[in-house]
């Protein structure tokens, strides 16, 4: 029997290499061995229409040759063949391991010959001559018998392969699978448990379930652990902590799904002698493992409520937390306030280190705020630089008012970011309950405005609400829509401030300065809306506008003037951020047939510092299309000397703050001069802003700064009124 399991079937978990089916057919092979032809062919008419699949041979070595090619069910075998014995047949047969069925029709009438056969395994033994009907159903008793001991190998091999299966999916299951008996001891639980809990299942047998569980869940393992219900009835998900005994001084939680083995398994006790019919016998149970899902679920359930920059709770943990304290002040009859902070200058910090150093910045500023907090108070932030902050329990205004003022000190000593001090401040509004209002929105709303009127003021304090001043929120909104209307309805206008030779008054260039017709308000400048416009995303757009408008403009004047005169204007970091500037302004230029020597823009130095490498090849792109560059208000920002010798700038202009600063002629302004020797020293064009009196007029020329910006020689004027100032062509005069 092993060796006709090891010929037909190879067993491995999942890995059949070879079955008895797969050589086995209803159409049984026979091998008929007789050196005489005619009792071959006998044998043939004789079995011939039962669909036996038949060979022969006429002697051993025949015989043999068969044998070894192809796979038997039955050899009808003569024992006197011409060139060995069909003993020495049945010998090569054993040796071999040949499975096949052996009939011996022999007219050898010696009991030697038969005893010999029937040692050597022979199935049958008939003397020639012999009945047909006696040697056919012989042969169908032996394919039968044949048939049978196949099926049982299959089915034994089956068996074997389902139990090696079983055994593998209990072993290796992802989970702990275990059986305890009537008094909650364990009497199987499979090798997941040592993995998880780090303890030899083997230790565990006979031991009690308890001896696993945390001591604060004995009282729910009790039901758990001797469950007596089945099926859908039976204990499903519940939570349990287990032991750990691996060293790594945690507990892991597990899920338990627990049936019991008579309720689910009725039947399968109710024939077996030595049990009463549904006796309880015992538990079953799985035990999986959900750790690491607890973890994550607590993990995405903080992150769902804090912020993960700052790790303050978010806008819906605060309005949830406010919403529970209004509660409670109402049934109180107390008051609590609510805070809105909003960082000052924030924005500079941001455009000028790069997003990553703000990051940095609001980390730092959030552990300064916490250091002004009581421990009732919560202090969440709303999202970019503004937090929110909830004072529940207040006693009266001056309480909200002294912490307002500590958060206030808290800020005045400078933060360092990439070794430089950033003084950082910030406007508060506050709103209190009642007074202010009712409600988690119209708190948080009022609060917000509140903190508004502190920012348009002078930033750096805070103010309660005034119901008696206009929502500023409501009129920042209504300002944003203008604004976008004002492209649509060609509301913006550019106007242009000459820049002159101070020594002859000649017209050397303009700088283009945006103004914005507003219907209500009237003309408003550049830095009463551009903020706006950088904040809401619609830089990009007006900036195309600008564009478009100063090359009609500079078009119009080659047509009216001979003055060849640079025209500059201001980009934003915006735009140079976004990319395609270049691009855009060469199609521009091309369209309008305008020179690109004509044209010089306007960028700060702080570009060096948001991103130094991308800014270089920007600029490089805008010398290629054949502008000049200028570096506007230098001094006030983060200069570098390596990062403008590395920049293609052609020009600097001296920033109206240093200029201020001339009172006289005669005395002495560091600054200035080192910006001059500076744009000396890398052969720059210099341009002096601001310029208003005779003063620094006359201390910028005597410097070597001729070229100059100002009240002093032209206010800002519409195109029309700059037409007026350029001399004529002497075609037009004529």
């Amino acid at each position: 029997m092993d060796k006709i399991v090891s010929a037909f079937l190879t067993l491995g978990v999942g890995d059949v290499t070879a079955r008895p089916e797969d050589h086995f057919s209803l159409d049984a092979r026979i091998l008929l061995v007789d050196d005489e032809p005619r009792q071959l062919d006998s044998i043939c008419a004789l079995l011939h229409g039962r669909d036996y699949q038949l060979s022969t041979a006429g002697d051993g070595r025949g015989a043999i040759k068969h044998l070894s090619r192809l796979q038997f069910d039955l050899v009808l075998l003569d024992l006197r063949l011409p060139d060995m014995s069909g003993h020495q047949v049945m010998d090569f047969m054993k040796e071999r391991e040949i499975d096949a069925y052996v009939i011996v029709l022999s007219g050898d009438a010696t009991i030697e010959a038969a005893i010999g056969a029937l040692e050597r395994g022979a199935y049958g033994y008939l003397r020639k001559p012999y009945e047909p009907g006696e040697l056919l159903k012989l042969i169908d008793n032996a394919l039968q018998r044949r048939r049978l001991e196949i099926q049982n190998l299959q089915m034994t091999a089956r068996i074997e392969k389902s139990e090696k299966l079983y055994r593998y999916l209990i072993d290796n299951s992802p989970d702990i699978i275990y059986t305890l008996n009537l008094d909650g001891c364990f009497s199987f639980v499979n090798k997941r448990v040592e993995t998880l809990l780090g303890i030899d299942r083997g230790e565990l047998i006979g031991k009690h379930y308890s001896e696993l569980v945390h001591e604060d869940d004995h009282r729910r393992a009790t039901n758990v652990f001797n469950e007596r219900r089945s099926g859908t009835r039976a204990s499903r998900n519940i939570e349990l902590r287990l032991k750990c005994f691996n060293n790594l001084g945690e507990e892991r939680l597990f899920e338990n799904t627990l049936i019991t083995i008579v309720l689910n398994s009725t039947g399968m006790y109710a024939q077996d002698i030595g049990y009463a019919k549904n006796e309880f016998l015992g538990t079953y149970g799985v035990a999986r493992d959900i750790t690491d899902r607890k973890r994550a679920e607590e993990q995405i359930s903080y992150h769902a409520y804090h912020d993960i920059l700052t790790d303050l709770p978010n806008r819906i943990l605060f309005k949830d937390r406010l919403s529970l304290a209004l509660a409670q002040a109402k049934r109180q009859e107390k008051e609590l306030a609510v805070m809105f902070i909003d960082l000052d200058r924030f924005k500079w910090v941001n455009d000028t280190f790069g997003p990553v150093r703000g990051d940095e910045l609001l980390q730092l500023v959030a552990a300064r705020l916490k250091l002004a907090l009581r421990d009732s108070d919560t202090l969440a932030r709303q999202g970019g630089d503004e937090f929110t902050l909830l004072l529940p329990d207040l006693n009266n205004r001056q309480d909200a008012e002294r912490l307002a003022t500590k958060i206030l000190d808290n800020l005045v000593e400078p933060f360092e970011i990439e070794s430089h001090e950033i003084h950082i401040s910030a406007s508060i509004g506050i709103a209190v309950y009642p007074d202010h209002g009712e409600s988690v929105d119209e708190l948080l709303r009022h609060a917000d405005t509140a903190m508004y009127q502190v920012k348009y003021a002078d930033k750096n304090g805070y103010r309660f609400y005034d119901p008696t001043i206009h929502d500023s929120t409501h009129q920042k909104i209504v300002l944003e829509q203008s604004l976008r209307k004002a492209l649509a309805h060609g509301e913006l206008e550019m106007y242009y401030q000459p820049q002159v030779n101070s020594k002859s008054g000649e017209l050397v260039g303009v700088e283009a300065l945006m103004r914005w017709n507003h219907p209500t308000r009237g003309l408003l400048s550049a830095g009463d809306f551009l903020p706006l416009a950088e904040e809401v995303g619609l830089m990009i757009p007006i900036s195309d506008w600008m564009l478009e408008a100063i090359c009609v403009d500079l078009k119009g004047w080659n047509v009216l003037s001979d003055e060849q005169f640079k025209l500059s204007f201001n980009l934003s970091p915006q735009y140079l951020d976004h990319g395609g500037f270049p691009e855009n302004l060469a199609r521009t230029l091309k369209r309008h047939q305008i020179a690109p020597d004509r044209i010089e823009v306007e960028i700060t130095e702080n570009i060096s510092i948001r991103n130094p490498q991308f800014a270089v090849e920007q600029l490089d792109k805008l010398c290629r299309v054949g502008v000049a560059i200028a570096i506007d208000d230098f001094g006030t920002g983060y200069s570098s000397l390596s990062y403008l010798h590395k920049f293609p700038v052609h020009t600097i202009k001296i920033d109206q703050a240093f200029v201020r600063e001339i009172k006289s002629s005669l005395d002495h302004y560091p600054v200035i001069l080192a910006i001059i020797s500076i744009a000396r020293g890398l052969g720059m064009r210099l341009i002096a802003e601001g310029v208003e009196t005779d003063e620094q007029s006359s201390f910028l020329e005597k410097s070597g700064c001729a070229t100059m910006q100002g009240y002093l020689y032209h206010r800002p004027m519409s195109n029309q009124q700059l037409i007026k100032l350029m001399p004529k062509r002497a075609a037009i005069v004529a």
